[in-house]
């Protein structure tokens, strides 16, 4: 589960931003939240709006980096068919706009939770020159707090439970010390507990090859076809199953059944609609998250779908008794039909907009206060209030036109 991230000085990111997947203490929708082993509450969805070239997308982009820079060093020597897209570089750009800001770290900070932890993961990097890691974990059948690592240009020092570890005299400058116990103490249960997150309980998806991705999410996981299959019935696709076929060259087939009039036939996912695929490259993600709670990450995603299609899968994620696991979806969008305060509560809402200096300013619904000080009401009408400009993050301009006391 992805409890907070924070980024400083990556892309049109200058001065740090802290996106939050905790609940707030608010009184609309109190049954949709995910309620942790110790009481902890946790949001199952979250949705960035803004302009285009605000910097929505950057703000899941600096996640994916950090993600891909943890992972990259162990897929590299990994054989699995489903690592061969994490392997591919993914440079960390800072702010460009600001000369010291190119000539400082890009920051990233993490705090997750698996079943028996929740750890915070701080990374910050220079031209892909690892300066300061550090790794801490706080058990959650203690809630006893410990550090397992930290990094600086100058030494390694481990602790606790990792002080037994053994490290490189020779370690490389651009190696994060994760990605190294990763590689050299796979087998230790708190390494595989903080890897085993980055690897399998947070997915990015882009819709780059359909193919691919449907092979990646549905596996061997009858769980996950069957929850895509209902959702596919559900959404009167008139598809009745599927199936998919490895070929030669480690290449996949994917065949959908149609029955009409009594008849019952087969065709290729190519031969489908263009919707249609680009569902099937969607659902087995959306049903690997229902099924398995894992944090699913998707830009654009009302791009993609029929807005009715997008309301479905949000009141999958936020209906408890069908998201069990604790699934967690965080989406950016411009679809305006589902900005109401029947699907979300204000804390899920989020925008981005650019400030003067071209950096991108992050913040919720639910902090954001008018030029009186006033906060939005809980049954407001969003959609209108937003395409009033009331909420600075107007959908029509790049630009922040009024921020209230949110800050400039």
């Amino acid at each position: 589960m992805l409890c907070q991230f924070t980024v400083k000085n990556y892309k049109s990111i200058r001065d740090e931003m802290t996106f939050d997947m905790q609940a707030t203490a608010i009184s609309e929708h109190e049954d949709r939240v995910i309620k942790d082993a110790d009481g902890e509450l946790f949001l199952p969805i979250s949705v960035i709006y803004g302009p285009n070239g605000g910097g929505k997308s950057n703000v899941l982009e600096a996640l994916h980096t950090l993600d891909s820079k943890v992972l990259r060093p162990l897929c590299a020597t990994c054989d699995k068919n489903d690592c061969d897209y994490k392997v591919r570089k993914i440079p960390v750009e800072p702010f460009a706009f600001s000369e010291d800001s190119k000539n400082e770290p890009t920051e990233f900070e993490v705090f997750f939770r698996t079943e028996i932890a929740e750890y915070r993961y701080i990374l910050q990097i220079k031209q892909d020159v690892v300066l300061y890691e550090s790794l801490d974990r706080i058990k959650m059948e203690t809630g006893r707090r410990s550090a397992l690592f930290t990094r600086n240009s100058e030494e390694v020092s481990l602790k606790g439970d990792f002080g037994k570890f053994k490290i490189s005299d020779e370690l490389s400058t651009t190696l994060p010390l994760l990605s190294y116990l990763g590689i050299t103490y796979k087998k230790n249960e708190i390494v595989n507990d903080v890897l085993s997150w980055f690897e399998d309980s947070i997915d990015f998806l882009n819709y780059g090859d359909p193919y691919e991705e449907l092979r990646t999410a549905v596996a061997n996981s009858e769980k996950i076809k069957d929850l895509v299959l209902d959702m596919i019935r559900e959404m009167d696709l008139d598809i009745e199953d599927f199936r998919v076929e490895e070929k030669d060259n480690d290449r996949i087939e994917v065949y959908t059944k149609h029955i009409v009039d009594g008849y019952s036939a087969e065709i290729t996912l190519s031969e489908e609609s263009s919707g249609t695929k680009k569902l099937f490259g969607l659902l087995p993600f959306i049903a690997k998250s229902l099924v398995y709670g894992t944090t699913l990450i998707i830009d654009e995603l009302d791009a993609k779908i029929h807005p009715a299609l997008l309301q479905n899968i949000i009141e999958r994620f936020t209906d408890l008794s069908i998201n069990r696991n604790g699934g967690q979806l965080i989406f950016t969008s411009h679809d305006l039909s589902t900005m109401n305060s029947e699907l979300f509560r204000r804390d899920e809402i989020w925008f981005v907009a650019k400030g003067n200096a071209q950096n991108s300013k992050l913040y919720s619904l639910v902090e954001f206060k008018n030029e009186k000080g006033v906060s939005v009401r809980k049954d407001a009408k969003f959609d209108k209030q937003y395409l009033e400009g009331k909420y600075g993050a107007d959908p029509y301009l790049r630009k922040i036109i009024d921020w209230g006391t949110v800050g400039v």
